[in-house]
């Protein structure tokens, strides 16, 4: 059977989301919703993309139905999520897969720049289209966590900016730069079936937990990005001048 969604949101991405939806065979679209309450009809999961000051009905509503709630809504106070939610919550600033994998690789450019012989300026720079309300991204700002907390900063010591220009779908940048040498981790979004189709995946994962409580996209990205970012065994080399052991073939 397929898995029926409730959409939270009629805008960009909520559009997106359903278009995407309606292609697949796995999951139906029961309803959508822009602006007041969620319709009575019960739903596997609900995706919530509207508008920060809806969200905290959203949460009462899914808690009182007991529906599974994907959040992907930002600038809201993340304090209105209680621990004892009572059902599946999973929030997402973003839902590429490919974000979380920059998340990742933003605190271990944090480890390596506290590691470094020279000071290191961190800074993380992002860029949406004019209509975006919040600034800095809810992405930026867990990009600037992962970097700080990698370095062992506090997020404050990140520079952060944000452009708001034009149809800018999203742009983030994570910069460590020295007096020796610029590194840079940058992620672009072209199109935003890149986010509906996060939304899809993350909300068919989320409908499959039993466990109340909340959730991120990296519990989700775990297992798919695990082995990515593993140590992998390597031989060790003995150093050219090491002499060879005795008794051994020269």
């Amino acid at each position: 059977m397929p898995t029926t969604l409730g959409l939270l949101g009629t805008g960009r991405l909520g559009s997106a989301i359903r278009d995407l939806a309606d292609a697949r065979g796995d999951v139906t679209t029961a309803w959508a919703v822009g602006r007041g309450t969620p319709p009575a009809d019960a739903v596997d999961v609900a995706i919530d993309v509207s508008h920060p000051d809806a969200v905290a009905h959203h949460l009462a509503w899914a808690q009182a139905t007991g529906t599974p709630l994907v959040v992907g809504t930002t600038g809201w106070d993340p304090a209105l999520l209680r621990d004892d939610v009572g059902v599946p919550v999973l929030v997402a600033p973003n839902f590429s897969l490919g974000v979380a994998l920059v998340r990742r690789l933003a605190s271990a450019l944090g480890g390596y720049a506290a590691s470094a012989p020279v000071d290191v300026d961190l800074a993380v720079t992002e860029s949406h289209h004019r209509s975006k309300v919040d600034s800095p991204s809810g992405t930026a700002l867990a990009l600037r966590e992962a970097l700080a907390e990698g370095a062992g900063r506090t997020s404050d010591t990140v520079q952060t900016t944000s452009l708001r220009v034009g149809g800018v779908v999203g742009e983030h940048e994570v910069l460590a730069v020295s007096e020796l040498e610029t590194i840079t981790l940058r992620h672009v979004a072209h199109d935003r079936r890149l986010f509906a189709t996060g939304a899809l995946t993350a909300a068919l994962w989320l409908a499959g937990r039993t466990a109340p409580g909340r959730y991120t996209l990296d519990d989700l990205a775990e297992d798919t990005l695990r082995h990515l970012l593993a140590p992998t065994a390597r031989p060790s080399l003995a150093h050219p001048s090491a002499a060879p052991a005795a008794g051994s073939a020269a």
